[in-house]
């Protein structure tokens, strides 16, 4: 018996990176992987990849902060498999700037998506999770979120909220049988990091003291951990993984 059969488990922003990571691991151990990205065609693909694998994957368009369409995906999932068990909240997008120069726009748009996108979900997955008086919530932050990022500033204040946001949660819902936690990757090698100067990944190399960078399944391994029956009496706390850049 594999450690997620039977379960259900949502994952935000998974066509790609951390969030295709974090599925697959849930597929590979029995979960029913719900998809959800604004990026059909890559959620499909990925969908496809894990059906071939002998996983089970549903694709499904939305935008992580519109409050309406949230509610609709959630209520459908619900509704076609009579439980939600897992919620991981990982949509997330950069538009970095120092803040004397960010423009209004680039700032609403990061907390939208990174914060919004969160609080949406969390709150449209609850009444299914109180009902079973279960579930397992995980919020994707960053180390950034903790420490600060000089030209980071909307993304730092969006990851350090979506923790404020699991602590709080996890006081509100724990009663009810449901763990809020939150994750705090360091620097990951995706697409998104892949794009930044040589010189930069230089610099932060340099004060990694285990002298690499992440890889996604790193972090879907502490995402594994807090949604198993292992981690049962853990709520309201932060896991970093960045290999000790910030600690």
């Amino acid at each position: 018996m594999k450690r997620f059969d039977g379960r259900v488990s949502i994952v935000t922003g998974a066509s790609q990176g951390i969030g295709e990571a974090i599925a697959r691991d849930l597929a590979d151990e029995g979960a029913t992987v719900i998809l959800a990205d604004v990026q059909l065609e890559k959620l499909e693909a990925v969908a496809r990849s894990i059906a071939e694998a002998g996983g089970r994957a549903e694709a499904h368009a939305v935008d992580v902060a519109d409050t309406a369409s949230v509610e609709r995906m959630v209520a459908a999932v619900a509704a076609a498999h009579k439980r939600i068990d897992h919620l991981v909240n990982n949509a997330g997008i950069t538009r970095d700037g120092l803040l004397m120069r960010m423009k209004e726009e680039d700032w609403d748009a990061v907390i939208r998506v990174n914060l919004k996108g969160t609080f949406n979900f969390s709150k449209a997955v609850l009444r299914t999770m109180i009902a079973a008086r279960y579930g397992r919530i995980v919020n994707i932050a960053s180390v950034a979120g903790l420490m600060g990022n000089a030209g980071q500033t909307n993304y730092a204040a969006s990851k350090s909220a979506v923790i404020a946001l699991a602590r709080s949660l996890a006081r509100e819902v724990g009663a009810r049988g449901i763990t809020v936690n939150a994750v705090a990757p360091g620097f990951i090698a995706t697409a998104m990091t892949e794009k930044l100067p040589e010189e930069v990944k230089a610099a932060y190399l340099e004060i990694i003291p285990l002298k690499k960078f992440g890889l996604p399944k790193d972090v879907s391994s502490a995402v594994k951990f807090l949604l198993s029956e292992d981690a049962s009496y853990i709520t309201g706390q932060v896991v970093s993984v960045n290999g000790g850049m910030y600690m």
